[in-house]
């Protein structure tokens, strides 16, 4: 059956690790009819956890989609991991959906990944709403709970259903508030509700205030609708995955309440207009033309590589054609399907709202934008600000031989998981991996061994340093070769200045009256590049540099590109070297949770470290996290150090936060090793 946009509503669950998501899904299929009884994670029975190492470790590893038909209206779930080092295909799955139900643990409280998941999803202008999991549970203080809500994410949190009997139900507080709660008021949340809702529409706040007339919840839906898509209103609901409190609520609420596609804020299109960005409106119409986002990519090995797509405008049928970004050759949807987890339902034809997946399209990545007019092959989707993959593993394979289909499986993963980067760097003759996290990594070679039965050799990568500049110089280089025939000759004036932290790198053409030809600038900036790729001072990419070309010399026979490429390539690096060069490392954020008798021990680590440790925080059963900053390269093994420290309990996660300069004993020994190198003396 086919839906219309105003009756389809689509769900991201979002949340940290633990709190419930995939078990919360699983009471939301069965209670929609969708499935015959809920899963269980534990038993690796659920229709979202399908992976093998999912069932292994009984954790999201992956973003998964399924769907439901409840009360006429389609509703689709996404389940995403909740590991910090798998954050990239939560983040990724938010284009896709109007709301972002970030679900928080009833004991374990606001975690890492629950704050993260909010920023992102307020930064995608995404409906928001929480869901407070496990309300049976054991010592869970729902009041300080909620007060903790409403301190970190702002008064606009406001309940829209309560806890009742000890957790065994929840009271209705918008549409029929009637009943005792286990706290709370319910008239009260009630009229809290009714408060923060009219406060966007003064005409009803005139009618409810002066008239004192009772506001009726269809009255409201416009305002609702309204306040959801400012983040006026973060509506919290209860619920017990495990004795179904609150799920037949929940899921009414997702159908009554929650945006359809006409209702949600619109997707961030934009069309390339020369040097500014124009906004596209999607319009959720069926008869426009087609404009559809692949969100998620799977290389399933029965039917090859499948691509995961929201369609926002326009409808897709079966054997129609289709362009991908601003590619010029159409591919024909050979294959149209619904996801149930590892299910695919193959249908005729989608629309606006829907989420559908097509296979065996080799050309479909991440991120790609479908259409179905030549003319839109330059709209794209405002790209998603994914954290720094910092962490890396240099990998080859154990047999010889094998290196070509190591990088083939490599880049099969890499399709698969945006945060999870293969790098080449220049300079050195090894293949680096870079994810989130040790955990990230494990889990892709453990992917590697057990579904590609490659066998790999790991050892720590060279750390991704970088060079900058401290200050500003100028440099020279004339470039005269005479060999008999026709000569070479190119002479190059250049002033280097450095940019902020982060700027990157910017070349300005100066030149005057011709000094440089201007067919040779390319060949200038060429030269400059080359030294940006491999610097200087110890052989590391170079940033945050403005270089601008101010002079030179050319001549009319013996000047040629190869001249102008090593005039500007030896010319930057007199300017460098005069600049005052700095070595930057990567300084990451760091939170370790630890029991909080080894708080001191991990502290004191850190600091050995060359750390700073910024604060502490409760965390659930006797645990602490410590947050702070510390260099990348301190913490080569550091898991082993803290199982040492930690007794085996502790756990940490890094995301890059920024570049500083190192030491300087350390800057001159790197930079006196590499000159070495260079003179072929080093060992």
């Amino acid at each position: 059956m086919r839906y219309s946009p105003d009756a389809i509503r689509t769900i991201a669950l979002v949340g940290h690790a633990g709190c419930g998501k995939t078990s919360l899904v699983e009471a939301l299929l069965h209670q929609g009819g969708a499935i015959h009884a809920p899963g269980s994670v534990e038993r690796g029975t659920t229709v979202c956890d399908f992976d093998p190492l999912e069932r292994k470790y009984q954790h999201s590893l992956n973003s998964a989609v399924v769907h439901l038909d409840y009360r006429d209206t389609r509703v689709y779930l996404l389940d995403t991991p909740g590991y910090p080092d798998f954050c990239g295909l939560s983040i990724s799955a938010l284009p896709a959906v109007e709301t972002a139900a970030v679900v928080i643990n009833a004991q374990t409280g606001i975690e890492m990944t629950t704050l993260r998941m909010m920023a992102w999803a307020q930064e995608r202008k995404l409906c928001r709403m929480l869901i407070v999991n496990g309300i049976d549970g054991e010592k869970v203080d729902l009041p300080a709970l909620l007060a903790q809500i409403q301190q970190t994410f702002g008064t606009g949190c406001l309940p829209i259903n309560l806890p009742a009997q000890n957790g065994r139900q929840v009271v209705d507080c918008f549409f029929n508030p009637a009943g005792d709660a286990d706290f709370l008021s319910v008239a009260a949340a009630h009229n809290a509700l009714i408060d923060q809702v009219i406060e966007i529409d003064p005409a009803l706040m005139e009618l409810y205030l002066e008239q004192g007339e009772a506001i009726s919840p269809e009255q409201l839906h416009e305002p609702f609708e309204r306040a959801l898509r400012e983040g006026h209103l973060v509506p919290i609901c209860f619920t017990s995955a495990a004795n179904g409190a609150g799920v037949a609520e929940l899921l009414d609420l997702f159908v009554r309440l929650l945006p359809n596609p006409l209702e949600g804020n619109p997707p961030l299109f934009y069309r390339d207009a020369g040097e500014r960005r124009q906004v596209v409106r999607a319009e959720p119409v069926a008869d426009k033309h087609v404009l559809a986002h692949a969100f998620k990519i799977v290389m399933d090995p029965y039917i090859g590589k499948m691509a995961v797509f929201r369609i926002h405008q326009g409808t897709v049928r079966r054997d129609s054609q289709l362009y991908i970004g601003d590619g010029r050759q159409p591919f024909k949807v050979a294959h149209l399907m619904l996801l149930q987890g590892k299910e695919h339902v193959e249908v005729t034809q989608a629309g606006p709202g829907d989420i559908c997946a097509t296979a065996k399209v080799d050309e479909i990545g991440f991120d790609a934008v479908l259409h179905d007019a030549p003319e839109d092959g330059d709209i794209h989707l405002t790209p998603l600000d994914f954290p720094t993959s910092i962490y890396g593993l240099a990998i080859e394979p154990a047999r010889r031989g094998n290196e070509q289909r190591l990088w083939e499986v490599l880049q099969k993963l890499s399709a698969e998981d945006p945060c999870l980067r293969i790098e080449h760097p220049v300079g050195t003759n090894e293949t680096v991996v870079r994810g989130l996290g040790e955990l990230h990594l494990r889990l892709m070679l453990e992917r590697l061994s057990d579904h590609y039965k490659l066998e790999v050799v790991t050892r720590p990568p060279k750390i991704a340093y970088r060079e900058t500049i401290g200050g500003g110089a100028e440099g020279h280089h004339r470039h005269k070769k005479q060999t008999g025939g026709a000569g070479q000759f190119g002479e190059v004036m250049l002033r280097v200045e450095p940019l902020p932290r982060g700027a990157g790198f910017e070349f300005v053409d100066a030149v005057k009256g011709g000094a440089i030809p201007g067919q040779f600038m390319p060949a200038v900036e060429k030269g400059i590049q080359q030294v940006i790729e491999s610097g200087p001072l110890a052989g590391f990419p170079m940033q945050d540099v403005r270089v601008t070309v101010f002079d030179g010399k050319s001549h009319s026979v013996d000047s040629k590109e190869v001249a102008f490429v090593a005039a500007g390539r030896k010319a930057f690096v007199d300017a460098v070297l005069k600049a005052q060069p700095i070595l930057l490392e990567p300084i990451v954020g760091i939170e370790v949770t630890t029991p909080e008798a080894a708080m001191g021990d991990i502290i004191g680590d850190l600091s050995a470290k060359r750390g700073q440790v910024h604060g502490t925080r409760a965390a659930a059963g006797n645990a602490v996290v410590v947050s702070g900053q510390v260099p990348l390269s301190e913490l080569n093994d550091y898991q082993s150090r803290l199982n040492a420290i930690a007794g085996g309990h502790g756990s940490y996660s890094i995301q890059f936060s920024h570049y500083d300069p190192v030491p300087p004993a350390q800057q001159e020994r790197m930079a006196s090793q590499h000159k070495k190198q260079g003179d072929g003396t080093a060992p």
